[in-house]
């Protein structure tokens, strides 16, 4: 096999791991929601949502994006740098503390509004899950940016599936209610994270390792920071809708367009799967050569898009009503709607994979806030005449138009990345050598 078929190999069977890992891992918190559903109805299972996520999105905050600027860090122009795995590590176990602190420091005031049938001393019990999924997240970054990515599925998919043992087991012993969702999660993280550095440190990530650096750690969160803000937007951009659509349409509305989207989103799998797998290797590659691997694999991800969206919309028909009841028949015409936003999904990840990987990860930030500015003003102008199909709609243009944005801002870093390759005498325009692509 030549050393391209392989790499091409490699790439594909990188993608497919990424995107079973996730699979696996939503069919666990699927299963884990119905279990809490069966055991203490949709409150519990609204306790287990809101601290599924916020502990997450805090300390991702508190830890500076340290969550997405590790894999760049490792990957790229700073990975023969020995001060790095300490200065990760530190950084991981600082911002995860922060954030517990703050967690603590709010609860009195945001606990009886976010968790108004829990304890005060429950909700500062729930803090500890700050820094435990900074833990288990910075692993699993520092498994990606590693060239581990098995390593890296396999805490996509553990972090996901401990929870069902971690609750089962304290259930047997006579624990009840909320307080063993918190400790479920806690325990379950402990459990991802052992695994997680375990693999790392057997793979060597700390040998040789020097003293953490401040300057270091300044360059990791002003990276961390500019990816952050895209995140943060994108985050935004996905759920705003539902807060308008709330306030205009009401609950029972929204339930079926909720479900109209989380069934066209299937399909971010592949951009997110390919984000992640392409993302430490551009930033190995470096911008010129990154920008030519790019170029190459957006066909391929662009029609791999175009052919799962063709059964996801032949099936909505059939499986939204199916799954979910007669009465969501209306939300199978939002989810073909929100599915044509995303049939350019592919390129997306991709282009996001070489922004990332190139170090210009605010770039990305720039074009998801193109986005939310479509979100916004189109939810107001669409949703109050067209209820959940004005939502569709507004997400669908919301969707194309960060992706255009994304295609016009590769379009001109690459040909930056070109002018400055040719004139060092590493890039002839396209006509890269083989070996070079390779």
């Amino acid at each position: 096999m030549s050393r391209l078929a392989q790499l091409r190999h490699g790439v594909y069977g990188a993608l497919a791991g990424n995107v079973a890992a996730r699979l696996g891992a939503l069919g666990s918190a699927l299963l884990a929601t119905v279990v809490l559903a069966w055991q203490g109805g949709p409150g519990l299972v609204g306790v287990y949502a809101l601290l599924h996520v916020l502990p997450g999105m805090l300390g991702t905050v508190a830890s500076c994006g340290l969550t997405v600027s590790a894999a760049y860090f490792l990957a790229g122009p700073h990975r023969d740098d020995r001060r790095l795995p300490l200065t990760l590590v530190a950084m991981a176990l600082s911002g995860g503390t922060a954030g517990a602190a703050l967690w603590a420091a709010a609860s009195p005031l945001l606990g009886p509004v976010l968790f108004p049938d829990l304890s005060l001393g429950l909700v500062l019990l729930a803090g500890a899950a700050v820094l435990t999924r900074v833990v288990v997240i910075t692993a699993k970054s520092c498994c990606q940016g590693s060239e581990d990515l098995p390593g890296s599925n396999l805490v996509i998919l553990t972090e996901e599936l401990m929870f069902l043992p971690a609750y089962g087991t304290l259930w047997a012993v006579g624990t009840r209610g909320a307080a063993t969702v918190v400790a479920a999660l806690i325990a379950a993280d402990c459990a991802t994270a052992a695994l997680a550095w375990r693999r790392l440190l057997g793979k060597g990530f700390l040998r040789r390792a020097a003293p953490p650096s401040l300057r270091l750690a300044r360059r990791i969160a002003a990276y961390g920071l500019r990816a952050q803000v895209g995140g943060l937007i994108s985050q935004l951009n996905l759920r705003l809708d539902y807060i308008v659509l709330t306030l205009f349409a009401g609950p029972a509305v929204l339930g079926g367009y909720a479900v109209a989207s989380k069934f066209a989103e299937l399909i971010k799998l592949v951009g997110m799967a390919l984000t992640y797998v392409l993302y430490p290797k551009f930033a190995r590659d470096g911008p010129a050569k990154a920008a030519v691997g790019a170029r190459r694999v957006l066909p391929r991800a662009a029609l791999l898009t175009v052919a799962l969206a063709v059964p996801l919309w032949s099936t909505a028909g059939l499986v939204v009503p199916g799954v979910y009841g007669a009465s969501f028949e209306a939300a199978v015409t939002p989810a073909r709607i929100i599915l044509l936003g995303l049939l350019l999904e592919g390129v997306a990840g991709v282009i996001t994979a070489f922004l990332y990987g190139a170090g210009r990860p605010g770039l990305n930030s720039w074009a998801m806030a193109a986005g939310l500015v479509a979100t916004v003003l189109l939810d107001l102008l669409l949703i109050p005449p067209f209820g959940a199909v004005g939502a569709a709609a507004a997400s669908a243009v919301a969707y194309t138009t960060s992706t255009l944005v994304l295609i016009w801002l590769f379009a001109r870093v690459t040909r930056r990345a070109g002018r400055a390759a040719k004139a060092s005498g590493q890039w002839e325009g396209e006509a890269l050598p083989r070996a070079a692509a390779r």
